[in-house]
């Protein structure tokens, strides 16, 4: 029986197809032949082109879906929605358009779908234009070099692994050790220093419980108003999963070529790579290392490289990325970390066994890296960082032989102690990001010694008296140190004294 349904569906199709042919053609229509699982394969469609808007006509209305397969003679659509209604023998008409959402200011303080759709429940976004998902990268002379700061807040980040404007700077780490939390408290940080900078979030695959906790957050810290979440939950399809990350790219690439600033952040790409392995499978594409296909590394390099510090001639704007990606037991040698990593412009690597001693963020100084480095580092927090990422990349390495024997002498005793303070004063609790001012501070107190003297456990109640004291009582000269010039020696001593005198009450 089962034999008689296949033949005499295919006897329907043949007539479906003959039919086109004779009225319309086949080089802008087709036919569905067949459809599982989100996809729709369709015979026909000659003049289509890769990611071209394709519109299937079913009994309940228009399905649209986008071209990801082109062979020679059917096409793999992928489908934006249920493939519920969609049968074989449906109508697949060209739209004569390829995939495109909305962009602009309208978007801010929005929660969307990647297609451009509210999920807010606060009505409808009017916006006046559109920006392509898929779109090529600036050449090479439309870039300048990184050089403008992008400050993060946090200390170990901003001391250690500068981040620059138009710079891709990757979040790497195990599950549950503070990636996400990195990118947050980024975001809070261009509205506390009132950067202008626009941020886009683009969620894949999160739990939509996750997303509302976020969006909370934000409209408590004052952020929402200048950001825009574009978000996917687990049970959405794999083609929305898929489009996120481009989207959210266009929605940003609005403000970097209107002169304007963008953080861009993907959380996160291992979801995104599993989704686009999933519809790949799906169009019988031939598995490769880890069941991901060939071109998993072009996913990510076309979508990564679209983030730039654009020329003068172009308007100087900026888009700058901040992927994160997931590693399994701390394995940063799987294949689509080693992707991402060779992609970007340095990693920052959360490490699990920091995170569980109580270390947050817990930044591992030995794997992370910035390979921008201090062309976009703030010339204050500079000219007192310059010994911090070698002193603790030593102290952990000294920490590590010291536990095997106590007789150490004088100059390793004090490398290590040392090390200690500053791996204190690095501990940073979230939401809590910290200006320029008061990390030029904290870091020079330590580093040049004032706090030798207070045990580790009162290093962050030295550092909160000393910083309440300057503010008090030196306001004006730390809002000269916020704007990030080189501080001159007088200001300098101010904060010595200011630490020497902090120090004093907690000295043992």
């Amino acid at each position: 029986m089962a034999d008689i349904a296949i033949t005499e569906l295919s006897s329907e199709l043949r007539n479906a197809i003959a039919g086109l042919e004779t009225t319309e053609g086949l080089e802008d229509v087709g036919v569905v032949t067949r459809i599982g699982d989100g996809v729709a394969w369709v015979h026909g469609l000659r003049e289509a082109g890769f990611s071209e808007m394709l519109e299937i006509e079913t009994k309940d209305g228009i399905v649209e879906a986008f071209a990801l397969n082109l062979m020679e003679d059917e096409i793999g659509a992928v489908l934006l929605g249920s493939d519920t209604n969609v049968s074989a023998g449906n109508t697949v008409r060209l739209k004569g358009t390829t995939l495109e959402v909305p962009v602009g200011p309208e978007l801010l303080g929005r929660v969307v779908d990647p297609l451009g759709r509210p999920l807010d429940g606060a009505g409808p976004i009017k916006t006046k234009l559109t920006g392509l998902v898929e779109r090529e990268a600036i050449g090479v002379m439309g870039r300048k070099s990184v050089h403008e700061p992008l400050m993060t807040g946090i200390m170990a980040i901003d001391a250690m692994f500068p981040i620059g404007r138009g710079q891709r700077e990757l979040i790497i780490g195990d599950r549950q050790t503070g990636k996400t939390a990195i990118a947050i408290d980024t975001m809070i940080n261009q509205a506390k220093q009132n950067t202008g900078v626009v941020n886009v979030y683009v969620a894949i695959g999160q739990k939509l419980s996750k997303i509302a906790r976020l969006v909370d957050r934000l409209k408590a810290e004052g952020v929402m108003e200048q950001t825009i979440i574009v978000a996917t939950g687990p049970s959405d399809p794999a083609s929305l999963l898929y489009l996120a990350p481009y989207a959210g790219t266009a929605m940003g690439e609005y403000f970097r070529d209107n002169k304007q600033h963008a953080l861009m952040i993907y959380d996160d790409l291992t979801k995104h790579a599993v989704a686009y392995r999933q519809m790949s499978l799906l169009l019988r594409r031939p598995p490769g290392r880890e069941a991901f296909p060939g071109d998993v590394f072009y996913l990510h390099s076309r979508l990564l490289e679209r983030s730039a510090k654009l020329s003068d001639d172009l308007g100087a704007g900026s888009l700058t990325a901040l992927p994160i990606i997931e590693t399994q037991a701390g394995d940063i040698s799987a294949y689509i970390p080693t992707n991402v990593i060779s992609i970007t412009d340095g990693q920052i690597f959360m490490e699990t066994d920091l995170f569980y001693q109580g270390i947050r963020p817990a930044i591992s100084a030995g794997l992370s890296v910035s390979r921008v480095g201090g062309a976009a580092q703030t010339k204050a927090v500079k000219s007192v960082s310059g010994h911090l990422k070698l002193g603790l990349s030593q102290y952990r390495e000294l920490a590590s032989f010291a536990q095997f024997g106590s007789d150490l002498d004088a100059e390793t005793k004090s490398q290590i102690e040392r090390g200690q303070r500053l791996t204190e004063l690095l501990k940073q609790a979230q939401y809590q990001p910290a200006s320029v001012w008061e990390q030029v501070a904290s870091i020079y107190a330590v580093s040049n010694g004032h706090y030798d003297k207070v045990p580790v456990v009162k290093i962050k109640d030295a550092q909160a008296a000393m910083l309440t004291r300057l503010w008090a009582d030196h306001k004006d000269v730390m809002r000269t140190l916020t704007k990030g010039d080189k501080p001159a020696d007088d200001i300098l001593k101010v904060i010595a004294k200011a630490a020497i005198s902090s120090a004093k009450g907690f000295e043992e």
